[in-house]
């Protein structure tokens, strides 16, 4: 009851709002399990996609949005409570895959839609990452649900990293054909299937997206980009520090 209020003032305002565009709602299922993969450009994709589907979305959050102090804590878990997300502790890489897993799982034993992200985490540059196999796959592989691939559209430029004011940007949102993995059924051990299940997911949505696909995981393109800067800040600080150091030269020396 709680989801489908949110969803009505929330989603009803966002759809109102935006106006996002949705292609390929027929491959959605009326009912039954499905697992919905998409790409992750924004913090807003967790909220434009559930708003264009008439079933119920369930996806995972980290934690933290459900344990922080206070009253605007409180109100942030109800919030994501209400829209459906469930809190996994990402402080141990390993136990947080084992608890993705086992939620995924138990939202699709109940015949419900589930909604992941397999690269992980946001792409730092609107290009699409390295799908990581240890979640999506062995879901998929585990339940034998479908798996649905999605492409969010524009929906960085609504809600750009770092930004709290969104740009009224009309987002879209292509909904792909079923994916069967039937024939892996019992072989979730394998990481060579994991492997390949996860790679035909990203080419669908790599499809469905049009973005340029770039064969490394997002965080550690993140980690790259956090080091580029580093190093550019230390260089320019480098170089100020020498342009200062040749101006107090220049003041001692009369005849520089």
């Amino acid at each position: 009851m709680f989801y489908g209020a949110m969803k009505l003032s929330i989603g009803g305002s966002l759809k109102l709002a935006f106006r996002p565009w949705v292609e390929g709602l027929e491959n959605i299922p009326d009912e039954g399990p499905a697992i919905l993969a998409s790409n992750h450009l924004s913090f807003s994709d967790s909220f434009f996609l559930p708003a264009v589907l008439t079933r119920k979305i369930t996806f995972i959050a980290k934690q933290e949005y459900f344990t922080s102090p206070g009253v605007k804590g409180k109100l942030t878990a109800a919030f994501f409570k209400g829209v459906g997300q469930l809190p996994v502790d990402r402080s141990g890489a390993r136990g947080a895959g084992e608890a993705a897993i086992k939620s995924g799982i138990e939202v699709l034993e109940r015949g419900e839609l589930f909604g992941i992200y397999p690269e992980g985490t946001r792409s730092p540059d609107g290009r699409l990452y390295r799908g990581k196999p240890g979640g999506l796959a062995r879901v998929a592989l585990a339940t034998g649900a479908p798996v649905i691939p999605v492409a969010m559209i524009d929906t960085e430029k609504v809600q750009p990293p770092g930004k709290v004011l969104p740009k009224m940007i009309r987002p879209g949102i292509r909904i792909g054909k079923p994916l069967d993995f039937s024939r892996y059924h019992g072989m979730d051990g394998d990481r060579f299937i994991l492997r390949s299940v996860t790679d035909e997911v990203m080419y669908e949505i790599m499809k469905l997206s049009g973005q340029e696909y770039v064969d490394i995981y997002a965080t550690a393109a993140k980690r790259q980009i956090a080091d580029e800067a580093k190093r550019k800040a230390e260089e320019e600080k480098a170089a100020k520090a020498a342009g200062l150091g040749k101006a107090d030269e220049a003041e001692q020396d009369p005849e520089a």
